[in-house]
């Protein structure tokens, strides 16, 4: 390779690395930011709710402050999704910049090597040889220009050998510190999913002492918590089961789905989102918790799985009507409901891409459409919109 290509693509490798290393501080603050912000929500919200306890008030805006610490705890884990997927691709991407730089101080040794095997065969006084050997003036400047040439070019071999050791060291720390990071992401990903399990218990003790008040609201609104509590319930069992088998030793069976998917995950059905995940306000100014979203579909279109894994559910489930439940392993559930037929048991094994069922829903309010959530371990609701593939 010559002296003037090597050096521009070393120039290039340390303005990568710099410009790399300034985009991962960046992106490690925006993170923080972005956590921080949440976090001062929630915070406001549970100041709020010690107000309230100190002061007369309904069990209804108790309640109604608790499903907001638990929206922005859920905010919080999924926003910890998008950081931990964020980060397993910078280790990624640093791990290929750490080899290449490695690849580029191998090649500049051995043309190091070469050289000190050509200066040592040449002896200590080559270059007096050289200049000794000039016909003319003119030869003599010649002679002397290419020795200069030659000792400038070893020493920017030398200089860019240090450079790239440094550049070296330098993607080791960024490695290390990404890492450190996941880590600690992962681990705040537990205590908030720990968080949000303390607060469905709350919810759930106000939920038995509050039930009046705008009786067809309430009896709508209860109905929707009855089916919600028995998925969550279904769920729940599947998760002890789960646990128990952990804790007996048994061979714990490969999940189909992991936070490597986020953002990978196929579409159950195409059509446009007709609700997000979050509580939206229904008929007779009911709060809905919605902890899927509603993809609206024309009546008998093919819903699809996600993923691979075991029907847990597969049949009517009150106002979900007929819907289906996929265990994918590692405490990971995908859930489908206002269907119109299934097509599966429980019991059954599918693959990803499997027809299990058609749209429904067309006596719902929403008109025909497919609700689909996805649970993390625990039963959490995750926002499917995070690991769906994105949309162009």
């Amino acid at each position: 390779m010559k002296p003037a290509l090597l050096a521009a693509c070393l120039v290039l490798l340390v303005s990568t690395a710099q410009a790399q290393r300034k985009t991962f501080e960046q992106q490690m603050q925006d993170n923080q930011s972005r956590l921080e912000g949440i976090r001062r929500e929630r915070s406001a919200v549970e100041e709020e709710l010690t107000r309230l306890r100190t002061q007369a008030h309904s069990l209804s805006d108790e309640l109604a402050n608790i499903d907001r610490q638990k929206q922005t705890t859920n905010r919080l884990v999924n926003e910890l999704d998008r950081q931990v997927n964020g980060l397993g691709g910078q280790i990624n991407q640093t791990t290929v910049d750490l080899l290449l730089a490695q690849d580029a101080l191998l090649e500049k040794r051995a043309i190091l090597e070469r050289r000190l095997v050509d200066i040592y065969k040449r002896g200590p006084l080559y270059a007096y040889q050289v200049l000794l050997q000039a016909e003319s003036f003119g030869d003599l400047l010649s002679r002397y220009k290419y020795l200069y040439l030659i000792s400038r070019q070893d020493r920017l071999l030398a200089n860019d050998m240090d450079k790239l050791r440094r550049r070296i060291g330098r993607e080791r720390g960024v490695l290390v510190e990404a890492r450190d990071q996941l880590e600690r992401r992962r681990r705040e990903r537990t205590q908030e999913l720990e968080r949000f399990l303390a607060l469905e218990r709350e919810r759930g003790e106000n939920l038995r002492v509050t039930r009046r008040g705008e009786r067809e609201a309430q009896r709508r609104l209860s109905q929707l918590e009855r089916d919600e509590k028995d998925l969550n319930d279904r769920v729940a069992a599947l998760e002890r089961t789960r646990r128990e088998a952990e804790a007996r030793g048994a061979p714990a069976a490969r999940s189909t789905i992991t936070t490597a998917d986020i953002g990978q995950l196929t579409w159950p059905v195409e059509g446009a989102l007709i609700y997000q995940y979050g509580t939206t306000m229904g008929p007779n100014n009911t709060r809905i918790p919605r902890h899927g979203i509603g993809i609206g579909a024309a009546v008998g279109t093919p819903v699809r799985a996600v993923a691979g894994g075991t029907v847990s559910l597969a049949g009517p489930l009150g106002t979900y009507l007929n819907s289906v439940l996929v265990d994918h392993g590692g405490g990971y559930y995908s859930f489908y409901a206002y269907l119109k037929t299934t097509s599966v048991q429980k019991g059954d094994r599918v693959v990803a891409g499997q027809v299990i069922g058609t749209v429904g829903g067309e006596t719902s309010d929403e008109g025909p459409h497919l609700h689909f959530e996805i649970r993390g371990q625990g039963g959490i609701a995750l926002d499917p919109i995070n690991w769906l593939k994105q949309r162009r």
